[in-house]
């Protein structure tokens, strides 16, 4: 059934700011459990980066097994900049000059920046892919440096326009290639159509007609072939995205792999990265509401068939209606470059459309799936977090000792820090709470542990501060100086007022546990927060089965929060609950101690003999 077009109020400056100011944390700066781990994260991994290992494939132009290698530093640039910016990390700065300095040296004169052969460039594989990548890092360098090191900005963004150039001579309109955009590459066109967004970063930063005409050319690819990635008419048919696969293909597929890659359409990382770019363009044109609501549409899908407790979502990287498999070993769970795409994606509709439910999808996946895929000493970021089974180390792609989750991993931190407090000079919006200092206020919290934020006034004046109200928060009590202000669940709490130095805003959320049951199984949360056992918690069998008693809502209230046994697990709750197939305890007359820790904490030791568990089942009569 086909749904009615919304029309959305944008704020197209607010928009442009983004795309054009790179990554601007509003003088955000972390502390508490949450400063260190991003601290760590910063010097072990981002910092670390061996830049002449990332940008080796640049110079030697071997790549014949269509393989992926020039993703990596474009990613990696996606991070390091604002992380330069806000570590004023001397090292990490020198790594940025010198990787471009790399990267710009390997530019042949037809534009071309990558690693495929002449002969194989912008056809299977993963190519434009890379160019993507490598046109969004040397725009973010553009922008870090256009003020200090104007000259070096120039080459950067004269390189990157070359670049975008030569793909349009290649697979543009008319093209010497002979073959349309979205024919190359793999699923559907959803990878190389990808890069509809640093062509539209590119725009922005020029003005230029011909990127913008590129842009069109793109989008027209991305939604009228019938074989194509069929982006918005499938939206906009009602059609979810695991149900897109192989929609409309008039051929006999086999099941072959080689088969799948090429024309599925399930490739949860590359079509989201898709409808990020036409959410840039959207921005930019005008009378396209619909390219905006099959955006919309595809994310509301995904929350509600696809993602999982922990805020993950995918199988082998695709969309497979996860929602109500997510307590079944399906393979390959929650890869971090799909879990870090869901959180930009929700950045760009929070942007757009002021809804704090995606807020709450970031706040969601961040404490969880991608808090878990990062290691405890910030040095690596796991490809895959099951929520049953053990964490461990990420794959080797490409013959190289580095992976695209790795890569992609820092990327996702960027999406909570943007966006605690967002402040435009009028107003300040908090999407989320943890100790900061952030401009014109101080936050104290140790939330999600506990549920009290403390917010004091730094500045003077008439000022809104907006705050937002988790869904999951039923009872919410927000105080300023004392005086009690509404707040509904689901929201953002408004308070407009003169502003005077120390003025102190003082919140408290719902933080009960809650149940959730799917398909004879059972599994808990606290707020924003997906709860776990593991086996360090020494309670015995993780995996044992829960009796029927433990349905009832009497069993909630045994859950008390505790001492963690270790500082590796930063949350740590006991709870009585009957457990067990003990015939000897009928009805689960006799209950047990059992011990739980926050989903991002459990399986902390990245060690097979490491288990943790989200989903037990319930046994049956």
């Amino acid at each position: 059934m086909k749904r009615p077009l919304i029309l959305f109020s944008i704020v197209l400056a607010a928009m442009r700011v983004f795309a054009l100011g790179g990554e601007d944390f509003g003088g955000v700066k972390l502390k508490g459990r949450l400063g260190a781990r991003l601290d760590s994260m910063i010097e072990r991994q981002v910092a670390a980066i061996d830049v002449d290992y990332i940008t080796s494939p640049f110079l030697a132009k071997t790549e014949k097994k269509f393989w992926w290698q020039t993703e990596f530093w474009g990613k990696w640039m996606h991070s390091a900049v604002p992380y330069a910016n806000y570590s004023k990390s001397a090292k990490l700065n020198d790594a940025i000059d010198y990787s471009v300095e790399r990267i710009l040296s390997s530019q042949e004169p037809s534009g071309y920046i990558g690693n495929y052969p002449q002969e194989l460039r912008c056809s299977e594989g993963w190519d434009v892919w890379g160019m993507k990548y490598t046109m969004m890092g040397l725009i973010h360098y553009y922008d870090y440096r256009k003020s200090t090191k104007p000259e070096k900005a120039k080459l950067a963004l004269d390189a990157c326009k070359r670049l975008c150039e030569y793909l349009i001579a290649e697979i543009g309109p008319q093209g010497r290639r002979g073959v349309e955009l979205w024919k190359t590459g793999n699923w559907s066109g959803y990878a190389s159509s990808s890069v509809l967004e640093p062509v539209m970063w590119l725009y922005y930063r020029t003005s230029e007609k011909k990127y913008l005409d590129f842009a069109t050319y793109i989008v027209k690819g991305m939604i009228e072939p019938e074989e194509g990635p069929r982006l918005v008419d499938l939206a906009l048919k009602g059609i979810g995205v695991s149900a897109r696969n192989r929609y409309g293909r008039k051929d006999n597929p086999s099941n072959a792999w080689s088969y799948v890659c090429k024309y599925g359409r399930r490739k949860a990382y590359e079509m989201m990265s898709c409808y990020q770019g036409l959410i840039e363009y959207a921005q930019t044109v005008k009378n396209r509401p619909e390219l905006i609501e099959a955006a919309l549409f595809s994310a509301r899908d995904i929350v509600k068939n696809e993602l999982n407790i922990a805020g993950g979502c995918a199988s082998s990287e695709e969309w497979f209606g996860g929602a109500t498999k997510q307590h079944l070993p399906y393979l390959r769970l929650q890869e971090t470059c799909v879990t870090t795409t869901w959180m930009r994606f929700c950045q760009k509709l929070l942007e757009i459309t002021d809804d704090p439910k995606w807020a709450d999808e970031i706040e969601k996946t961040f404490y969880n799936a991608y808090l878990g895929s990062l290691r405890k000493d910030g040095t690596e970021f796991a490809s895959y977090t099951p929520l049953s089974g053990s964490r461990y180390h990420g794959m080797h792609h490409c013959y190289m000792h580095t992976d695209c989750c790795n890569a992609n991993g820092p990327r996702g931190f960027l999406c909570f820090m943007k966006n605690v407090c967002r402040n435009d000079g009028k107003s300040a919006t908090f999407n989320f709470y943890a100790s900061a200092l952030v401009d014109g206020f101080e936050m104290y919290s140790l939330y999600p542990a506990a549920n009290f934020v403390r917010i004091v006034s730094r500045t003077k004046g008439p000022f809104k501060v907006r705050l937002r109200v988790p869904s999951w928060s039923e009872k919410t009590s927000i105080r300023v100086n004392g005086q009690t202000v509404n707040a509904s669940p689901g929201s953002y709490a408004v308070i407009e007022r003169e502003w005077e130095l120390g003025d102190i805003i003082e919140v408290n959320f719902d933080l009960r546990v809650k149940s959730h049951t799917l398909a004879g199984n059972i599994a808990f949360t606290r707020g924003p927060v997906a709860l776990a056992r593991d086996n360090r918690l020494g309670d015995g069998d993780v995996s044992e089965v829960f009796r029927t008693a433990s349905l009832s809502p009497k069993v909630l209230e045994s859950f008390a929060q505790v001492v963690p046994p270790s500082d590796d697990i930063w949350m740590a709750f006991s709870a009585v609950l009957p457990v067990g197939m003990n015939h000897a305890n009928p009805d689960g007359k006799f209950s047990s101690q059992v011990m739980f820790c926050d989903y991002a904490s459990a399986g902390g030791l990245w060690q097979r003999s490491n288990y943790y568990r989200v989903w037990f089942p319930v046994e049956r009569r």
